[in-house]
């Protein structure tokens, strides 16, 4: 008798929600070192602006938003959220998180720029957290900041027009001067000086 073909069941939100909470009982969930079976996409979204949809329907529990970012995991270009036993897939229309705000320490070189993200991530830009801006194909810049391994954090417009107030200029990679910004000993390029308005 042949073996009978078992239906793929994919998680649900509250199965996901309730093995994150038993894996965050024991520190950060080490999301890096699971690598369990794909079991298909959950109807869960992460909108450009921060806000989490499951099932068209947005997430308006801040610790539960909180619990599913603690075990989103990236690969290439897709997002899943990840227990020691299951993987779905989920849709991120940007980047998964926002940095909301930032606090400024220090001057020039010395300075530091430490960034909190809408689901509490703190992290120091820095060589292990870096900045980057690419440019929308209408040319508005798109900051964002590493936050955990490769999941980064769109800086939002107020805390990129604070930042924008911190440049200065210095020279790049190519030695050709460059309008960005300091933190955590790395200068990180936005704008080439001569193409400043």
């Amino acid at each position: 008798m042949g073996e009978r073909s078992k239906a793929k069941v994919i998680p649900s939100a509250e199965g996901l929600a309730a093995a994150a909470q038993g894996a965050a009982k024991k520190g950060p969930p080490p999301v890096h070192l699971w690598n369990p079976p794909f079991c298909g996409d959950l109807d869960m979204r992460i909108a450009a602006d921060g806000t989490w949809f499951y099932l068209g329907t947005p997430i308006g529990r801040k610790p539960l938003v909180k619990l599913f970012s603690s075990i989103l995991k990236r690969e290439g270009d897709s997002y899943f959220l990840v227990t020691p036993v299951e993987k779905v897939g989920i849709t991120v229309d940007d980047a998964p998180f926002v940095a909301v705000d930032f606090e400024v320490t220090g001057s020039g070189p010395e300075q530091n720029l430490r960034f909190v993200t809408h689901v509490e991530d703190q992290v120091t830009a820095g060589p292990e957290y870096p900045l980057r801006v690419e440019r929308a194909a209408d040319g508005t810049p798109r900051p964002y900041v590493l936050i955990r391994r490769n999941l980064e954090a769109l800086i939002d417009r107020k805390s990129f027009y604070r930042l924008v107030d911190l440049g200065t200029v210095a020279p790049g990679a190519d030695g050709t001067p460059w309008f960005g910004l300091w933190s955590g000993g790395q200068f990180f390029p936005v704008i080439p000086k001569d193409e400043l308005t």
